[in-house]
């Protein structure tokens, strides 16, 4: 199985790029550019289609035949404010020249042409308290269920506060039985407030034929292929994760692990 655990290559540019193939699963796609203020990227996209979603700083994009202007607005991401994101589907391209600093996350999954291109967000994204006590985290839907922006993806931003716990309790998603629960790959991009923190995540089954407990530093990106996958934020350290899921359908149902059922 490839290392779960994913670090940058470096500082600059293109510093993840994940692929079904490095992967080793069929559906979920992710890439990370960070780049300096007059950088331009872009990509074709094939079979795929993207939600770009801008981390940080402030970009002018081109995507689908159409100029989108420029998007992003928090410099931090700890800002917490809603981000600025554009969907791109499959059979075309983009382009994106920084206008400041900034961090570009790619999207990806396998596209049908269902969708038209479209900005996500800002507007129409809050930012939406889940849990309770030392499980209290915050989210930022950008394309989850209810958004019928895209034909595969599942995109969704989590602040956990320090001392919390979250993607807990413990849940799965790694069978294709709809609706008691359906098959997702997941990949979770990570940013620790102070950068120089940690956070732990774990990915493990219920028969422990896979158990991995990783430390995650800042900037890391953590494959889950399967299994529970839960993460903690050790007091003093904010966390947040950026989540692309993607399967054969575009729902996300999973059942609890049995040992902390009654949590839910």
């Amino acid at each position: 199985m490839p290392d779960l655990l994913c670090k940058p290559f470096g500082t600059h540019g293109k510093v993840h790029q994940i692929t079904p193939q490095s992967a080793g699963w069929r559906y979920v796609g992710f890439s990370l550019y960070r780049l300096r203020a007059g950088e331009t990227v872009g990509e074709a996209l094939g079979d795929n289609e993207a939600i770009l979603v801008m981390v940080e700083g402030k970009a002018t994009f081109d995507a689908a035949g159409q100029s989108w202007g420029e998007l992003g607005e928090r410099m931090n991401v700890f800002e917490k404010t809603p981000p600025h994101c554009l969907y791109v589907p499959n059979d075309n391209s983009w382009e994106a020249t920084a206008t400041t600093d900034c961090v570009i996350a790619v999207c990806l999954a396998p596209g049908k042409s269902g969708h038209e291109a479209r900005r996500i967000g800002p507007d129409g994204i809050t930012l939406t308290q889940r849990g309770t006590g030392t499980n209290t985290r915050f989210i930022n839907n950008i394309a989850m269920e209810n958004e019928d922006y895209c034909d595969s993806l599942l995109v969704t931003e989590v602040f956990t506060p320090a001392g919390h716990w979250s993607s807990y309790p413990s849940h799965r998603h790694d069978e294709d039985d709809f609706p008691r629960i359906t098959y997702l790959e997941e990949t979770y991009y990570h940013r620790l407030n102070p950068a120089q923190g940690f956070g732990i995540q774990r990915v493990y089954t219920e028969d422990g034929t896979l158990d991995e407990t990783m430390a995650v530093s800042d900037g890391d990106v953590v494959l889950v292929p399967r299994g529970h996958h839960p993460c903690g934020a050790p007091y003093g350290f904010e966390m947040y994760y950026l989540n692309v899921m993607a399967g054969p359908r575009r729902n996300w149902r999973f059942v609890p692990d049995p040992a902390v059922e009654h949590l839910f």
